[in-house]
């Protein structure tokens, strides 16, 4: 595909680096990521091919961008970037570094699974500068992660976070997923006293989706298991939200929350998601946006590879963004942050609309923004649907 479509970076706006690893070791029952196992991919990619793939797209992207613009945040996601080890992540950080410039102070994040991850590991991926770890946690009880397919033991997850911050690391997330099925109110209580007693300084909680697809959703079809139940889950996003929040961690987006006498603990890699910013996906399947512009790779990892080794960006489309999908785009997503969306913003009649979400009391008029009530950040995707519509 001709690579035509790429913008011209815009220096002034900060620029993130998304990397995707494809591996898992197994398929937890319900994720829809772009991820392999080795059954899956056999011998059509490794993570050494996709190692020297990686690097190839790396040195065209630096092409594309503009030389003097540094990165200011690298994100390594999944799939599952511990099983590369604390040298396999360390060579993704030096393939980034031949090719693009690091910010001084930038944050550098990867996902890692508690069970490929050791005191070991964490020394050695902070001796690979990186700065902030996010840990697949989803439960502290074990009849939960069964029906989540999670491999992880009950409490390692906390460990795990534990010999991060003993390694120096300075930033540590643990992720939660709640509304499972069998899922109590006992069950949550138990991993927010785990989440808080690990001492992380950023939790991520999200309502568990069943995706179609996927192992669960077939469960659920069958009727093996119930689907999760919107109240259940308005009154789990609750507890979560108080127990957070007594605790000296305030939401800053819906599904986030950092603790508010730690400098920096909010993501802002996914902050720049948020604000629109420009970042470039490296990575089979991975998503990039430059100046109103968004494209995706190859899904598969030995299709990306083809790609890259005939010297090719490994772009499978691409499509503008107009004025219109732009303005949806920072309705959407401003509106579930925390600093909310500006009033100006909004056009005359979604300002009329708006209004009435604050009768409602789903909004509220904070200086020059509108933000969500406690009761809409339960409905916030309801709240985009009304100031949208029309």
């Amino acid at each position: 595909m001709p690579n035509t479509f790429i913008p011209k970076s815009r220096s002034e706006t900060p620029l993130g680096l998304y990397i995707h690893v494809p591996f898992c070791a197994t398929r937890c029952g319900y994720c829809d990521f772009n991820t392999y196992t080795p059954g899956e991919l056999g011998s059509s990619s490794s993570p050494e091919q996709w190692l020297s793939a990686l690097d190839g797209e790396l040195s065209m992207a630096a092409t594309h961008l503009d030389p003097s613009r540094p990165v200011s945040t690298i994100f390594v996601g999944g799939g599952t970037p511990s099983l590369l080890g604390a040298e396999g992540l360390g060579r993704v950080m030096a393939s980034v570094r031949t090719h693009f410039d690091i910010a001084p102070g930038a944050e550098i994040t990867t996902e890692s699974n508690p069970e490929s991850t050791s005191p070991e590991f964490f020394e050695g991926i902070l001796a690979a500068g990186f700065t902030r770890v996010s840990l697949g946690m989803q439960s502290a009880a074990g009849h939960v992660l069964a029906v989540l397919d999670r491999t992880h033991t009950p409490g390692r997850a906390v460990t795990a976070a534990r010999e991060a911050r003993a390694a120096g690391l300075g930033h540590v997330n643990l992720d939660l997923i709640y509304g499972t099925p069998g899922e109590r109110d006992e069950d949550l209580a138990s991993s927010l006293d785990a989440v808080l007693d690990a001492g992380v300084d950023h939790v991520s909680a999200y309502a568990l989706i069943v995706e179609d697809g996927t192992a669960l959703a077939r469960r659920v079809r069958r009727g093996e298991l119930p689907a999760p139940d919107d109240d259940v889950l308005a009154s789990r996003y609750e507890m979560i939200d108080e127990r957070l929040s007594a605790a000296g961690l305030r939401w800053y987006e819906v599904s986030n929350w950092a603790r508010t006498s730690v400098p920096d603990a909010f993501c802002r890699h996914n902050l720049g998601y948020w604000d629109s910013a420009d970042w470039w996906g490296a990575g089979p399947g991975a998503h990039s946006h430059v100046a109103g512009v968004r494209w995706w790779n190859h899904k598969h990892p030995a299709r990306y590879a083809a790609a890259v080794a005939a010297a090719e960006l490994p772009v499978a489309g691409h499509e503008q963004l107009t004025p219109d999908d732009q303005h949806t785009e920072r309705v959407m997503l401003s509106i579930r942050r925390s600093v909310g969306l500006a009033w100006s913003e909004l056009r005359p009649d979604e300002q009329q609309r708006a209004a009435r979400t604050i009768s409602d009391g789903l909004t509220e008029r904070v200086g020059s923004s509108l933000v969500l009530t406690n009761r809409g950040r339960l409905l916030a995707d309801g709240v985009v649907r009304d100031l949208l519509a029309g």
